[in-house]
């Protein structure tokens, strides 16, 4: 059985290291059947949460930008990919922005399959941890019944296409392909 899956990468770089892992992880789940979709959200246009409160009560946000469309993918999937490169030991600014924007429609999210990749210059996973507890805190503490299937930690890479000499290209293709 297919099962939709949406892998979002928050690079600031197409082809950076996280985008690649993305691409393998993609790879792998196409050829297992799934149905795949990347989000690449340096090509969107996501405003930062003003803190409004609308969305408390009307589920919807008052900004109008692609959040809506991103929210509507977020929901309809299975299986969510979460690809970011580490940032003083935390997500980027991209995909933090996009968790704050989830609120008008978290509580649908609930009941996904998540995985992460992240990427690093700093070539010890437990300096990562860090950045896993706070995409944690979203999808384990804030979405009922989610799972985290699995963690693909691309250490020691710093310049785009270091990964591609790294095993973590393997891992994520597999990873991909047991989705």
């Amino acid at each position: 059985m297919s099962r939709q899956i949406l892998v979002i990468s928050a690079s600031p770089r197409r082809g950076g290291n996280s985008d690649t892992l993305c691409d393998e992880f993609i790879r792998g789940a196409t050829e297992a059947g799934n149905i795949v979709e990347k989000v690449f959200l340096r090509d969107q246009n996501i405003c930062y949460c003003i803190g409004c409160g609308v969305c408390n009560n009307t589920h919807k946000c008052v900004q109008k930008d692609d959040m809506a469309d991103i929210l509507d993918k977020m929901v309809k999937a299975d299986v969510i990919v979460f690809a970011t490169p580490v940032y003083f030991y935390t997500m980027d600014g991209q995909l933090k922005t996009l968790i704050d924007r989830t609120v008008p429609r978290y509580t649908e999210i609930s009941g996904k399959e998540f995985y992460y990749i992240v990427t690093a210059a700093d070539t010890e996973v437990a300096n990562m941890q860090k950045t896993i507890e706070g995409i944690r805190g979203f999808t384990l503490d804030c979405l009922d019944q989610s799972v985290e299937k699995g963690i693909l930690y691309g250490v020691g890479v710093w310049r785009v296409g270091d990964i591609q000499k790294t095993q973590m290209m393997i891992e994520a293709y597999k990873m991909g392909k047991n989705a």
